[in-house]
């Protein structure tokens, strides 16, 4: 879809698990608005090698959610200076496009993960935005009316009510053509292309900035959360085991029990580097599981994770562990189902490579390592 052959068909597989799960009218998660962000204040005024460590990662038995320590995100800078009209690339299903930005004084960022809107945030440009998707629900957003529905399905009236000056979108969400016929209306729409993963967020500051004629704050952006991530990396290095054989096998699970969807993430899908970030080893790369495929019971029982990784709703769609291990019983045979071992997080927040990708490492490393604090 985009402009890197191997992104396109990441969101491919992304908008048709999205699509599959909206026409079997799934339960959780994607199917409708989420409620506002919880959060667990001061969680990260602790460094993590004051915590209550794990002796042993591997022997640990039960399940923990990661959270937030804010439901906030903190603006590079406020009131950044702006140069419009702003021309730039637009990443289009059909090859790339110009297209000419006059005013952001409302805008909408549109995609399955929260994490364009979460970076109009972080650039300083909270107050353009006039809605919401479904995945973005942290506090500077959690009041707007939501123009998504049905998962990822974005409403075209509730879109032309709020009568945008500039709508920012990925492509994760659709359908196409009803992106398409919002730059018929006269709304100019601009596809942004960044890759799943650690290096995408700093693209996608740079994307975003672009759009709104403010390159010098998506520098500013980029360069601060890749020093946070690195900086979160390394903090994590410090507390993960360090031999091989005591390292934790990872494995990241997305689940809409309700309509029988079981989908494994590996290399290029964002999770290779959520999972070698936390210190564990992405047993889906190491069999050599691209993107997202069906999980099938041959290649979890191959994986033998020691620990999965699931969205919040996700699980409780699938009833919660127990029922999640009654009827997959090839997740029951790993170490990760023996034990018990499964790390939940909020959709809008796991995968959701932008500002917070540094707080959702700390909180999911305080999850795997920390599980009792």
């Amino acid at each position: 879809m985009f402009a890197r052959p191997s992104i396109r068909p990441l969101v491919a597989a992304i908008a048709s698990i999205a699509a599959i799960a909206m026409l079997a009218g799934c339960a959780g998660g994607t199917a409708g608005a989420q409620e506002p962000e919880a959060s667990t204040p001061g969680a990260q005024s602790v460094p993590l090698a004051e915590l209550d460590l794990l002796d042993d990662p591997l022997s640990w038995h039960g399940e923990s959610t990661a959270m937030l320590a804010s439901a906030s995100i903190t603006a590079v800078e406020e009131s950044p200076s702006q140069t419009l009209p702003a021309t730039v690339t637009s990443h289009d299903l059909d090859g790339d496009t110009e297209v000419t930005v006059d005013e952001t004084s409302r805008v909408l960022g549109l995609d399955m993960s929260g994490s364009v809107a979460a970076t109009i945030v972080g650039l300083g440009f909270a107050d353009s935005l006039v809605g919401r998707d479904v995945s973005s629900t942290f506090a500077e957003v959690a009041d707007l009316p939501v123009v998504t529905s049905g998962g990822h399905s974005i409403n075209n009236e509730s879109v032309l009510a709020l009568r945008p000056t500039l709508v920012i979108t990925d492509g994760t969400i659709g359908p196409i053509d009803v992106i398409l016929q919002l730059r018929d209306a006269g709304i100019p729409v601009v596809f942004v292309d960044a890759e799943p993963g650690f290096d995408g967020v700093g693209q996608l500051a740079r994307q975003v900035a672009a759009a709104f004629g403010a390159p010098d704050a998506g520098e500013l952006l980029a360069t601060a959360l890749q020093q946070q991530i690195d900086a979160k990396v390394a903090e994590i290095a410090g507390i993960a085991p360090k031999a091989e054989g005591e390292k934790l096998r990872m494995l990241f699970l997305y689940l809409r029990g309700g309509s029988g969807i079981y989908y494994l993430f590996g290399s290029e899908s964002g999770v290779d580097d959520i999972i070698t970030g936390l210190g564990g080893i992405d047993v889906a790369a190491e069999i050599g599981w691209t993107g997202m495929k069906p999980m099938t019971d041959e290649a979890v029982i191959s994986a033998r994770p020691d620990l999965i990784l699931v969205m919040t709703s996700g699980l409780e769609s699938a009833g919660g562990v127990d029922q999640l291990l009654d009827t997959k019983l090839a997740l029951a045979q790993t170490p990760a189902g023996m034990n018990r071992r499964f790390v939940d997080m909020a959709d809008g927040q796991v995968l959701s490579f932008g500002p917070r990708t540094a707080d959702v490492l700390d909180a999911l490393a305080r999850a795997v390592y920390a599980p009792a604090a």
